[in-house]
């Protein structure tokens, strides 16, 4: 009773305080986007308005690192292992510039979903041919314009915490596009929010880190199946020595 009170009052504050969020957000759109076309600065407020809601729930003990492991100005495909919805939430404390590839149903979520199209955020409909080429599409357009697309390459949470099979449009794109790939890790997130569940589960260690980029030539000469292969390998292998922090190791 008392996880699904503080669940329920940690909903109702992040509804609230994201009708000033996003006013924000808005004006902050209207303002930079002449000078601000790939939209940096609305992407790092972005962040800050995750990131208000990991740093006001004492509860997740998050530990961030890596960060200077991304270089400035460099675009990335970002590859992530994906373990509950709050990977995202996390995932702006990391506060360097890219966009994400999302559910789309998540864009019809008042207010946070608004603020993710202001973002030019790219929309995926699972399973949906010409979704998903849409969504390729515009995934090489911002990489052409320099944004890093950030991107969880299982397709959906996994429910147990492993690293589930990759799918290949992420390291289609690396090649094509001849970028490198930015892999990161994050651990303890199915425990803090597990897949179908919005209760609260009281203290929870969360750990981030962002790993050094897989340059374009480590990869140039593979197939984007083995491509995927190796960072899925390298994810499950940092993720175990990472473990052993959020489960108390």
């Amino acid at each position: 009773m008392f996880n699904r009170l503080v669940s329920y009052i940690f909903l109702v504050f992040i509804a609230l305080t994201s009708i000033l969020f996003f006013c924000i957000a808005l004006l902050l759109r209207v303002v930079t986007y002449p000078f601000d076309r790939r939209l940096r600065l609305l992407h790092l407020f972005t962040c800050f308005w995750g990131s208000f809601y990991t740093w006001t729930m004492p509860a997740w003990r998050i530990r961030v690192e890596g960060r200077e492991n991304v270089r400035k100005d460099a675009t990335y495909m970002i590859a992530s292992n994906h373990q509950s919805q709050l990977d995202i939430l996390v995932a702006f404390r990391l506060f360097f510039h890219y966009k994400w590839v999302s559910k789309t149903e998540i864009f019809s979520v008042p207010l946070i979903g608004w603020n993710m199209t202001l973002n030019r955020y790219v929309k995926l409909k699972r399973g949906d041919k010409e979704s998903i080429a849409q969504m390729l599409r515009e995934c090489e357009m911002h990489l052409d314009e320099g944004s890093s697309i950030f991107m969880f390459p299982e397709g959906t949470r996994s429910p147990d915490g492993k690293v589930k099979d990759f799918k290949l449009g992420a390291f289609e794109m690396a090649l094509k596009k001849k970028v490198p790939i930015l892999p990161i890790v994050i651990s303890g997130t199915n425990k803090a929010l597990p897949k179908y569940s919005m209760n609260f589960t009281g203290v929870q260690k969360i750990y981030i880190k962002i790993f050094e980029e897989i340059p374009y030539a480590a990869f140039e000469n593979l197939s984007a199946e083995d491509t995927a292969q190796m960072v899925r390998q390298f994810i499950i292998e940092k993720l175990k020595v990472m473990n052993e922090y959020t489960l108390g190791g």
